[in-house]
């Protein structure tokens, strides 16, 4: 496999999600996911807005805005009320059955998402999911290299349910917005193609602190930034200040 397929996969995978689509929001923190995942669709013409939240101190909401103006795309936040939070976190983990945290986390920060979509007139919501579970984006992916090829691809599959379970309950709370969250590099054709790439195009050893560095060259093939490019992995959660503030309420 070589990079021109995945660069393919990249755009095919995007297109079908779209299905013809071409006005749409893709949740926005400036990372190198979500930026690449921007460039593709204005690449291909795709009347695309960046949507980001997170508390106005946030690493997200102040990096965000610096990428989408280099970039040169509409880019829309919403800074949360630190007043509001509480009474809206709990709203949204009663609304689920799930009691795992970082699901929690994640479902209110969707529903964040799924809220300023719906303020935007935007009823389709693009996110970048899936390239840390199938380019071993996580941290925990140094702490397992030593173990092996097999015990790296068993982790990869294990993230894979998680993040498809993940999916399920976001979809459940933002419906009420009536807003769709597609994730399109998590569908059966692209993480077929993905895991035919071998492990030292994701991570080649322990002490490697970035990691998806097939993503990485595509992405600076795209132009994205130098300062995305060599940007560590923050989860959505952190990087908004989402998990921070939620740990004070529970």
């Amino acid at each position: 496999m070589y990079k021109s397929d995945l660069i393919d996969a990249l755009f095919a995978t995007v297109d079908e999600n779209l299905r013809g689509i071409d006005t749409i929001g893709i949740a926005f923190s400036g990372g190198i996911d979500s930026t690449l995942l921007a460039m593709i669709c204005k690449n291909m013409n795709i009347n695309t807005t960046l949507l980001t939240v997170g508390f106005p101190d946030s690493h997200d909401v102040e990096f965000s805005k610096s990428i989408s103006h280099k970039i040169n795309m509409n880019h829309k936040f919403l800074e949360i009320n630190k007043d509001d939070f509480t009474t809206f976190s709990k709203k949204i983990k009663n609304e689920i059955s799930c009691r795992n945290l970082s699901h929690i986390e994640n479902c209110i920060a969707f529903s964040y998402i799924a809220q300023l979509a719906s303020k935007n007139n935007l009823d389709v919501v693009l996110t970048a999911n899936g390239f840390d579970e199938l380019f071993c984006g996580y941290n925990n992916f140094r702490y397992i290299f030593n173990q092996g090829i097999d015990t790296i691809n068993k982790t990869i599959e294990s993230n894979i349910l998680n993040e498809l379970e993940l999916i399920n309950e976001i979809k459940q709370v933002v419906e009420k917005y009536h807003v769709s969250i597609l994730q399109p590099f998590l569908s059966k054709g692209f993480i077929s193609i993905a895991m035919k790439f071998p492990i030292y195009d994701k991570i080649v050893s322990y002490n490697d602190v970035l990691r998806k560095h097939i993503i990485r060259k595509i992405a600076l093939s795209f132009e994205v930034p130098p300062e995305v490019i060599i940007r560590r992995k923050k989860a959505f959660q952190y990087g908004s200040l989402i998990h921070k503030n939620y740990k004070k309420i529970v």
